[in-house]
């Protein structure tokens, strides 16, 4: 039977009895099989004997448009359904108030890695993940926590996190799951109409289509945007835009001059309201 654990005095009763090692799987709820992924990753790394823990909530200071918040889905019941289903030991669901006080002031942020992508066209969401993440860290203390890759510029915020305030756990990253049809699974997926469910796998073959450049050693970034680009706008849906396609260096998340190395082609979109985000590593040959 799964621990549902109201707040922080439940989380911290839980952990005097939980065995360990544990893991933590941190979500906004609205879970999908990206997330079911992940759990079963936790489960593999602790074994039978550990404890997997999973936080669902929807946190208010990451969301830069009030829309987004409020649309965001939140079916609880059936996330702690399939959580208890996948074996997870303790659900950590609290309500807003008890993880941040009215007058909160404290935020986590970070002056390098935010410069560009999500970073720089979602102000403040960074800040606000990486506040309720060391949140978490403290809260259960795991020995490790698991998030997925295709959130790729988040994964590497809270890698350096960890680094940077010599946080004592390790941070897993888990491949990105994707339909067949090659579209990123995210709980966002659920919000878009048929008619833009039907056109977003676009994102991914744009994004193979510039990365095909590489077999043949192409080294200007200006090259792989355009390719992107082209196939991206290519006969699209009139509510259909590019919030930002870039291609930075795959550690550092800065834009290049030129590729020789590894790099990250990245793009977020939005079909209507709805903000959809991929990304693809490029080698050059």
């Amino acid at each position: 039977m799964i621990a549902r654990l109201p707040d922080v005095n439940s989380v911290r009763k839980s952990l005097q009895t939980s065995p360990r090692p544990l893991v933590l799987v941190p979500t906004m709820g609205a879970l999908h099989e990206g997330h079911l992924q992940l759990i079963r990753a936790a489960r593999e790394k602790v074994g039978p004997r550990g404890t997997v823990a999973v936080s669902i909530f929807v946190n208010p200071i990451q969301f830069d448009r009030l829309e987004d918040l409020k649309n965001y889905p939140q079916p609880l019941e059936e996330d702690l359904a399939l959580c208890e289903k996948e074996g997870v030991d303790l659900a950590f669901i609290p309500e807003v108030s008890s993880l941040y006080a009215s007058d909160h002031s404290t935020l986590v942020t970070e002056s390098l890695l935010t410069k560009h992508l999500c970073g720089a066209s979602r102000p403040g969401h960074f800040e606000g993940v990486l506040t309720i993440v060391l949140k978490l860290f403290h809260i259960f203390q795991p020995d490790v926590a698991i998030f997925g890759n295709k959130d790729f510029q988040q994964l590497a915020l809270i890698r350096r996190m960890v680094r940077d305030l010599d946080l004592p756990l390790e941070i897993m990253g888990h491949p990105t799951v994707r339909e067949l049809d090659g579209l990123a699974l995210s709980s966002r997926n659920r919000k878009l109409t048929d008619e833009h469910r039907t056109d977003a796998p676009r994102i991914r073959r744009a994004l193979l289509a510039a990365r095909d450049l590489a077999v043949n050693g192409e080294q200007s970034p200006a090259v792989y945007l355009d390719a992107a680009r082209r196939h991206l706008l290519k006969e699209t849906l009139p509510d259909f835009k590019i919030d930002y396609l870039e291609l930075v260096d795959a550690e550092a998340l800065q834009p290049v001059s030129k590729v020789t190395s590894a790099v990250t082609l990245a793009t977020a979109c939005f079909y209507g309201p709805v903000r959809l985000i991929d990304h693809i590593g490029i080698t050059p040959g």
